[in-house]
């Protein structure tokens, strides 16, 4: 009996640890969002070097979370919830190590944009921003919980990123056509916006798969309201 329940101690102890980890990716892409944006809001290169070499953090968590995730699977045979847990964890760590590198991708055309002489003020980026890293917060958080409204949060902020990106896209366009010269930096801006509304599907993908972790239901394709 008493090993048994050393065994059953130590299996919750090995779920705990997967569940950090995932917290600790999850901030350090949450960091690598910040500090890309802050690069281009402050024109500050360095800081977008650091998010790029950063990345290797993110990406060596990502392998470290999936092989023990696949460890448990292998010798622990787990069933039912624990078994959703486990090969959800698997799929947000695919998740988050995406929007690492997202955030690569913002850096890399802060150093380009940094070169040059600022198109316009950033203003909606920054709000963009600012609604993806609350995205990706609420959707660890509901997976710690098991919280199946604050996923729904999720899925309902992913509607205003988008917007924003539509309005971004539809400025960027006049300052295009009103001259040639603004058509480079006009593109730039471009994939900054994209890239933060790609990272906004990866946060509603995590809080899709939580659902799924709760409930056992793929909504991943559920058609839209």
């Amino acid at each position: 009996m008493e090993e048994r329940r050393h065994t059953s101690l130590h299996y919750e102890m090995e779920l705990q640890e997967i569940k950090n980890s995932l917290i600790y990716l999850g901030a350090l892409t949450e960091k690598a969002i910040q500090l890309a944006m802050k690069s281009l809001t402050q024109r500050n290169t360095d800081l977008a070097n650091q998010v790029i070499r950063d990345d290797d953090e993110i990406d060596k968590m990502d392998t470290e979370i999936e092989e023990r995730c696949i460890k448990i699977l292998a010798l622990r045979q787990p069933a039912a919830i624990d078994l959703r847990f486990i090969t959800t964890a698997i799929k947000i760590t695919g998740h988050l190590e995406r929007i690492g590198d997202m955030a690569v991708n913002i850096a890399e055309k802060a150093i380009q944009l940094n070169e040059e002489p600022q198109l316009k003020p950033y203003i909606d980026l920054p709000r963009m921003s600012g609604l993806v890293e609350e995205m990706i917060k609420n959707a660890l958080d509901a997976m710690i919980k098991g919280d199946l409204q604050t996923a729904e949060k999720v899925r309902e902020t992913e509607e205003a990123v988008d917007n924003l990106n539509e309005q971004i896209f539809r400025e960027l366009l006049t300052f295009m056509m009103e001259d040639s010269k603004n058509i480079h930096r006009s593109l730039l801006v471009m994939h900054v916006s994209k890239n933060l509304e790609r990272i906004a599907d990866h946060a509603k993908g995590i809080a899709d798969m939580v659902t799924y972790m709760v409930t056992g239901e793929n909504v991943r394709h559920r058609p839209q309201n």
